[in-house]
């Protein structure tokens, strides 16, 4: 456990200016500000009737409501490992000050979990299990969340054909610099693992199972990692709901494990991803379906194409040397990936 509490990380100091605006929104919670500090994105607030979170968002006023109500009708069906969030006294969701959102939530005084630690990663995967069985059971008719389900096929070949893109950028250039030269080298072996995912994606019930999802607005919470997991006194909450959007639920399960494996504790052991998924079966058991459809989510390089979409078409204005770092600690796990892909395939073989 790393044990860095969330006030001692990423301070920054509020000026008066700013302090006026946060006692007036304060005041339509009914609350009076004692002191107020900036940590990551949002103010921890101390009043005498305890600390709070306020955030600030310059757009999305449904976050803030769909927030609200998605944690009320968890609480109502006794999940309680959130962070709870709080009306206005007037009873609304948010306050508007100027061109800016205000929403309030409890602010929990623990640790950012720490998921390097395998230990800690199959706590947090039950919770997210629980956290999944819960949200099946709320009354989705209360959440209105913009968009549709993502269609992954549709995105993995829109990604495949970026690299397509990036390939053709890299042979145009009359001069080619190391990060270039070592990224066409790698292209064509991540472009076909684009295709095996897509194929597998195709060969699965997904389009079936999205139906489901879709249809019944399966919500999933997309960004469960550690800044968004609090442990305090031996338990561990979810915060922030802002990303929650319509999608199958195995999505966040395979997301994380592709996250972890790139860590230098997980290194694409399958020993590790295996003990995360039957940490999620002991809650909420997956079919071998969830599974087929997970792996195509594994096995596409999103990271490989996320780094070639920031150089190539954001020109992302980092150093050559941090762009080169990244890209060869992609590239080095190219080996253990592949046992890592044969390994889930004989598991998935073998599992009932």
């Amino acid at each position: 456990m790393k044990g860095n509490t969330r006030a001692a990380q990423h301070f920054k100091i509020i000026n008066n200016k700013e302090m006026q605006v946060l006692i007036s929104v304060m005041h339509k919670y009914n609350i009076q500000l004692v002191t107020a500090e900036k940590i990551r994105g949002a103010y921890k607030i101390t009043a005498d009737s305890g600390n709070f979170s306020l955030k600030r968002i310059k757009h999305g006023r449904n976050k803030a409501k769909n927030g609200c109500l998605l944690t009320e009708e968890l609480i109502f069906n006794k999940f309680t490992n959130i962070a709870k969030y709080f009306r206005t006294k007037e009873g609304d969701f948010y306050v508007r000050y100027k061109s800016s959102i205000f929403y309030l939530t409890e602010w929990l005084e623990g640790c950012e979990c720490d998921l390097t630690d395998i230990d800690e990663a199959v706590n947090c995967t039950k919770l997210l299990a629980e956290f999944h069985n819960k949200l099946n059971k709320i009354d989705h008719n209360k959440i209105h969340i913009g968009r549709s389900l993502n269609n992954w096929p549709k995105i993995f070949a829109s990604n495949l054909n970026n690299l397509e893109k990036f390939k053709k950028i890299i042979i145009s250039k009359r001069i080619k610099n190391d990060f270039d030269v070592l990224f066409l080298e790698g292209i064509d072996n991540f472009y076909n693992r684009g295709l095996l995912a897509i194929n597998m994606i195709n060969k699965s019930q997904y389009y079936k199972l999205s139906k489901v999802a879709n249809d019944g607005k399966t919500i999933c919470y997309k960004d469960f990692y550690n800044q968004n997991i609090i442990k305090k006194e031996g338990e561990y909450f979810i915060t922030d709901f802002d990303s929650i959007i319509i999608d199958l639920q195995i999505s966040d399960l395979g997301t994380l494990i592709r996250r972890l494996m790139f860590k230098k504790s997980y290194g694409w052991n399958f020993d590790f991803a295996k003990a995360l998924i039957e940490a999620y079966n002991s809650i909420n058991r997956l079919c071998k379906e969830d599974l087929e459809i997970m792996f195509a989510l594994i096995i596409f390089p999103q990271k490989f194409w996320r780094l070639g979409y920031r150089r190539y078409i954001d020109q992302k204005k980092w150093s050559e040397t941090k762009y080169l770092h990244k890209l060869k600690r992609i590239l080095s796990y190219s080996e253990n990936q592949e046992k890592f892909f044969a390994d889930y395939l004989i598991f998935l073989k073998g599992y009932l």
